[in-house]
């Protein structure tokens, strides 16, 4: 194209549903900056396999399955890019050799409030690697023993299935995460609890603020929620912008978790784009749905200057997708209100909601004033990269879905009145990286 130039030839979109190159071209004259993670080299079969026989401050998986008649591994859900495919034979290798059989062998797909897993959704986590093993996905509104009370009073609902297993192990990504800090270590552990056990996490820690830091209450009650429901050993891994296992780490999920959220705050940290004209966010690898490319990708969007036009990339193949405490389209005024109460009652409990209510009652009223002449931000522009399998609804919250790129430049143009050598910013994997002062 006369006057374009490409600018961001390694951008990757559509994750698990093809993972497609992206090519994007912009304007000669605009000043464009790609912001790319600093990484190693991704890891090879032997390499992978490497990491997994040398667990941290754990006995080999071998020692620690010897004697197991039902083994449970959790693995997260496709809205978290890990590679299962990649770790999985490696885990049931060392099953094997502890005289554990993939017949009894149990994959549980973690999906917490996402709904369950479908079967195609559980083949493209996993492939062809858990041939043999049963695979089942949770389900956090149906029948979840409970199985104890944390010291922060959450009640313990867990799948039946890590319920009557006498070996549960994970394997699971480390990815920014605003409630915990990262995801990976005990956070796994959530994707298999009860509605009542997760309402409560969220709901009731002061954490769900967000932040990057992993020393929280959330975390802290999840580690023992971890501990209850015998999550002692399992794989973490860190991805590229394309999907690619580039460390692996095994073991113990606390003691090898600092370490592990320390590689991601380091190794993917990115600055935030104070000056820049245009700020583009790729939603890749977490771009499975509108749900979750919204809640993991657009951060770097939320931190443009005004006036700044703000780019969104995804695929979003399953359409609006799920989550069952914070829903993309949720119901507006008094019913979300009410909705919201009544989950915050039932994680914190009447005792609490009824001081919490005393405390607001007890505070002088205030009439919020807010200043006519305070500057909106422009609305994102979410590019939709491949035809969905699920169409998306007409209008997104803050969103105006282009189809092509080009179109995305005009409209860019408009917003910035036709301004000569705009700067622009890149974030090419914006779900992985760390947006810190």
């Amino acid at each position: 194209m006369t006057g374009l130039r490409l600018a961001a030839p390694t951008l990757t979109t559509a994750a698990w549903y093809g993972d497609l190159p992206l090519e994007l071209v912009f304007p000669e004259d605009w000043n464009v900056v790609v912001h790319e993670p600093d990484l190693p080299p991704p890891l090879d079969r032997a390499e992978i396999a490497a990491a997994i026989q040398a667990p941290v401050a754990a006995p080999p998986l071998r020692s620690l399955a010897a004697g197991a008649r039902r083994v449970v591994v959790i693995v997260d859900d496709l809205t978290r890019p890990t590679p299962v495919e990649l770790v999985l034979p490696h885990v049931l290798e060392e099953l094997a050799s502890a005289g554990t059989p993939r017949a009894n062998v149990t994959i549980l797909v973690g999906s917490g409030t996402h709904g369950p897993a479908s079967a195609d959704a559980m083949k493209r986590k996993v492939g062809s690697s858990a041939e043999g093993c049963r695979l089942v996905s949770h389900d956090d509104l149906a029948d979840c023993p409970k199985v104890g009370v944390t010291k922060m009073g959450t009640p313990v609902f867990v799948d039946k299935e890590i319920a009557s297993a006498d070996l549960v192990i994970g394997i699971g990504g480390v990815y920014p995460q605003h409630s915990t800090g990262f995801g990976g270590g005990s956070k796994l552990a959530i994707g298999v609890l009860g509605r009542a056990s997760i309402s409560r996490l969220h709901f009731g820690h002061e954490s769900m603020e967000g932040r990057y830091d992993v020393d929280n209450d959330f975390r802290g009650d999840l580690a023992e929620i971890a501990s209850m429901i015998g999550l002692r050993w399992m794989v973490m891994v860190h991805v590229n912008a394309g999907r690619q296992i580039v460390r692996v780490v095994a073991g113990d999920p606390q003691q090898a978790y600092p370490a592990a959220a320390a590689f991601s705050r380091e190794r993917f940290r990115a600055p935030l784009p104070h000056d820049a004209d245009v700020v583009i966010a790729n939603a890749y690898p977490m771009d499975t749905s509108a749900t979750f490319m919204r809640s993991k990708g657009i951060i770097p969007l939320l931190h443009a200057p005004v006036g700044a036009s703000r780019v969104l990339i995804a695929a979003c193949p399953e359409g609006i997708g799920h989550h069952g405490l914070f829903p993309m389209r949720p119901p507006t005024g008094l019913v979300a209100h009410l909705m919201r109460r009544w989950e915050m009652t039932r994680a914190r409990g009447w005792r609490e909601v009824l001081r919490l209510a005393g405390s607001v009652a007890r505070r002088p009223f205030r009439r919020r004033i807010v200043a006519p002449t305070t500057p909106q931000r422009l609305p994102i522009l979410m590019y939709q990269t491949t035809d969905p399998l699920v169409p998306l609804p007409g209008s997104l919250p803050g969103m105006q879905v282009v189809e092509t790129w080009s179109n995305v430049i005009e409209m860019i143009r408009q917003q910035q009145s036709g301004k000569l050598g705009l700067r622009v910013v890149v974030y090419p994997c914006a779900p992985l990286q760390v947006f810190e002062e």
